[in-house]
């Protein structure tokens, strides 16, 4: 686990009759295998592809993993949920924005040409745009943005995975639908008290993409490694008495809100300085 970076998720998990025919072939080729047992197999994938004696990060097989969700039932069931991994996809988007960040020769080393013209050979046009209109998962290094906390409530189903030194990670769910009226109520608090916050324009984009999906979808915040240095978490919490602060015009509280955040994750901040 320790040569993984802090990098936590932002996933979409939908019901199977949300996929067309080919992906809903490739979920029941996967859907009997446990979480863990995918995440392990990502891990070895992702560290196959950085220690290959040719500089090429790019996936070469056109096999996509799938994680499942059982969210329960209020009756004790459980139901499950898919969230296909898109890697291909997902790592030539990571490509692009890298190239924009650094130049030659640097992105040489770490980017080569000729890996990513492979790439683009590799990915079937029709599927990869299929694949960007909805994008299942979003990724972040080095901490959580505070705009994912406002979708998720301490409440919600929470799965804390613990491994041998420590935990490993922990796994939040809700229902989609119920993740898009708490994204909405909050822009609607914040474009009436703090117009000017760069968090009401993330949570409109980030509301306009969790609608792309089945709203009878769940959504899932996965903390990953960093888990184990904020866990347990106040951050929904802190987040969402912030916004009504702000929106009760208590200016105090939601200074108060918002150190209690800072102080939280600027640890984490400087560990990514520090890398």
């Amino acid at each position: 686990m320790a040569s993984f970076p802090y990098v936590s998720y932002l996933r979409v998990f939908e019901p199977l009759d949300a996929f067309a025919d080919e992906q809903q072939v490739l979920i029941m080729d996967q859907r009997n295998r446990d979480r863990s047992d995918t995440e392990e197999l990502d891990r070895g994938l992702s560290l196959g592809r950085i220690t290959r004696t040719v500089s090429d990060p790019f996936p070469h097989s056109s096999d996509d993993l799938v994680r499942v969700l059982h969210y329960p039932s209020p009756e004790g069931l459980t139901t499950p949920y898919y969230c296909p991994n898109q890697l291909a996809v997902r790592s030539t988007l990571a490509a692009e924005s890298i190239s924009h960040s650094l130049h030659n020769p640097l992105l040489g080393l770490l980017l080569p040409e000729a890996a990513r013209d492979a790439q683009q050979q590799r990915l079937d046009p029709d599927s990869f745009a299929d694949s960007l209109a909805k994008l299942h998962t979003r990724s972040s290094t080095w901490g959580i943005p505070f705009g994912w906390f406002v979708l998720f409530r301490e409440d919600d189903h929470t799965e804390v995975v613990e491994g041998k030194h420590g935990i490993e990670t922990v796994r939040i769910s809700a229902p989609l639908s119920q993740c898009i009226d708490r994204s909405r109520y909050a822009a609607a608090s914040l474009a009436v008290a703090a117009p000017g916050l760069d968090l009401l324009d993330e949570l409109t984009e980030i509301t306009e993409w969790m609608q792309t999906f089945t709203l009878t979808g769940m959504l899932e915040l996965d903390y990953g490694r960093v888990a184990d240095l904020v866990y347990p978490d106040e951050s929904p919490g802190d987040v969402q008495a912030g916004i009504e602060s702000l929106a009760e015009g208590d200016m105090t509280g939601a200074a108060a809100a918002y150190r209690r955040l800072a102080t939280r994750w600027i640890k984490i901040r400087q560990l990514a300085r520090a890398s």
